[in-house]
């Protein structure tokens, strides 16, 4: 992809209007919503092809690869055919790689489509600031040019981790982004660090049969998951053979060329043929020369924003995606490219809405939305729950599902929806019905009153739903109202004792 004339100084006071650094999906949303507007930008990039770390390393690879462990190792069907039932019985490598490469040529076809069809210009090379409006970018072939903008946009993202103490290699001793261009598959896998990337892969790979050991320093992982989920996680990846180690500090790693040589703080060792380092991520900003326009980062690379316009310290200068920290997901990614790139040119647009889905593409996948019970409890809420299990579910029969759950939280106050978290198969489709009746401020009586199709597992949140509908107050309006007794009750007296007057003053009339 070529890039544009740049036009001249002499016609404009900036050459761009926006200049975004960084083509992952914050940086790829920011400058379609620019090009919409019919705005100039540039899209800089170091690497030879768009997408980012999403699109090349991250989310798309590493949930490509999941489908594809999934379909080869028959895994779905397993719970009906026995253990030892296999779609492909030696799945290599290249089995594994064929699939992604065609996924990823496919991103980067239509990224590069819609660019074009937006007018947006791209640059290749390494950008670094030299002054508050004006970058210098190197190019691979040793050429450098000066760009300058009105407002810029850092979505650079994030890099792994590589710890001195780590003797990585290539080969045998992997960063996550190494990982999916491993030359063969190990027969046993040790993966430090149990955040999504480690526990995402450590499973996936737990599902081809390979003999997997988890290892995370602390004693909990996902602490941002309910911790009921996160329980009934556990059990099944345990149950699948995943050897999870929580509270095992690694005092040393050892190539031991034939094979890797963990040793634990408690004195256990730990040996296998490969080891997947996937202990946190740094912000990709440590050749951006922030100091020159001003910025400065914390101590993981990560910029700090005003959450609801994306601008840094510097007010011209905005930052969205993983760079920026917390919930680093390319789904909210997409999201803050779109706010930051309207309020950088000024054009009023619809606020990001308050509660997003989290999903874990684990085996079994995980997704999240809203407060777990753990949160309801700090702040006082006093709430229900009503869980679903998949096993009772029609659709979960035919499927052959042995677990998975839906568990809803609801406001007793309010009746209101305030989050659900679901473990096993299709978890992060199944969440956006929990999200959008969230947003829309719904109440457990949606899922009561509301009919969903039958067999499929979305019939979930109706169960779940009575579940809790079943254990709360009933609503006034439903209370039973019973008629009054007529026998001679307390309560019946002074209707009897009206009659008996009555009656009375009817005798005396009488004479």
């Amino acid at each position: 992809m070529t890039t544009a004339a740049t036009p001249s100084m002499t016609d404009f006071d900036y050459d761009y209007d926006l200049v975004i650094i960084g083509s992952g999906p914050s940086g790829r949303s920011a400058a379609i919503q620019a090009g919409k507007l019919k705005r100039r930008v540039l899209v800089i990039d170091r690497k030879d092809r768009l997408g980012g770390v999403s699109v090349h390393t991250g989310t798309i690879p590493s949930k490509t690869l999941r489908e594809t462990v999934l379909n080869l190792s028959g895994w779905r069907e397993r719970s009906f055919y026995g253990r030892s039932y296999r779609v492909k019985d030696e799945i290599q490598a290249e089995d594994l790689k064929a699939r992604l490469h065609m996924t990823l040529d496919h991103e980067v076809d239509v990224l590069e489509h819609q660019f074009n069809r937006n007018h947006i210009d791209t640059l290749h090379g390494l950008a670094k600031f030299i002054g508050p409006n004006e970058l210098e970018v190197a190019t691979e072939a040793g050429e450098t040019t000066n760009i300058t903008a009105e407002k810029f946009l850092i979505a650079t993202g994030t890099r792994t981790y590589r710890p001195d103490t780590v003797p990585f290699n290539g080969k045998t001793i992997l960063d996550g982004d190494e990982f999916l261009e491993m030359g063969q598959i190990p027969r046993s896998l040790v993966v430090v660090g149990a955040g999504v990337i480690g526990v995402e892969y450590a499973t996936m790979f737990s599902a081809l049969d390979v003999r997997v050991t988890l290892i995370e320093p602390r004693d909990s992982f996902l602490d941002f998951i309910d911790r009921t989920l996160i329980q009934d996680f556990t059990h099944q990846i345990r149950e699948n053979g995943v050897d999870l180690r929580l509270g095992s500090a690694i005092e040393s790693i050892e190539d031991a060329v034939s094979h890797v040589e963990v040793t634990l703080e408690n004195g256990r060792h730990v040996r296998a043929e490969m080891l997947l380092f996937a202990a946190g991520r740094m912000g990709a900003t440590e050749s951006l020369d922030l100091q020159a326009a001003g910025l400065e980062t914390d101590h993981r690379g990560r910029l700090t924003v005003e959450r609801k316009t994306y601008q840094t310290a510097v007010p011209h200068i905005y930052a969205t995606g993983d760079v920026i920290g917390h919930p680093s997901l390319a789904s909210t990614s997409l999201q803050q490219g779109r706010v930051a790139a309207c309020h950088a040119l000024e054009t009023p647009t619809l606020p990001e809405s308050p509660w997003y889905p989290y999903g874990i593409y684990s085996v079994p996948e995980m997704s999240t939305c809203g407060m777990s019970e753990e949160e309801l409890q700090e702040r006082g809420i006093n709430y229900e729950i009503g869980v679903a299990r998949f096993r009772e579910t029609s659709r979960g029969h035919i499927m052959g599902l042995e677990h998975g759950m839906l568990k809803m939280l609801i406001s007793l106050k309010t009746r209101r929806l305030l989050g659900v978290q679901i473990v096993g198969e299709g978890a992060t489709e199944l969440i956006h019905i929990g999200q959008a009746v969230m947003n829309l401020q719904g109440t457990v009586d949606y899922f009561v009153q509301n009919t969903f199709n039958y067999p499929t597992l979305a019939e979930a949140y109706k169960i779940a739903g009575l579940d809790a509908f079943n254990r709360m107050p009933i609503p006034e309006e439903f209370k039973v109202k019973k008629p009054a007794k007529t026998g001679e009750g307390a309560a019946d007296k002074p209707a009897a004792k009206a009659k008996a007057a009555a009656k009375g003053s009817g005798k005396k009339a009488a004479e």
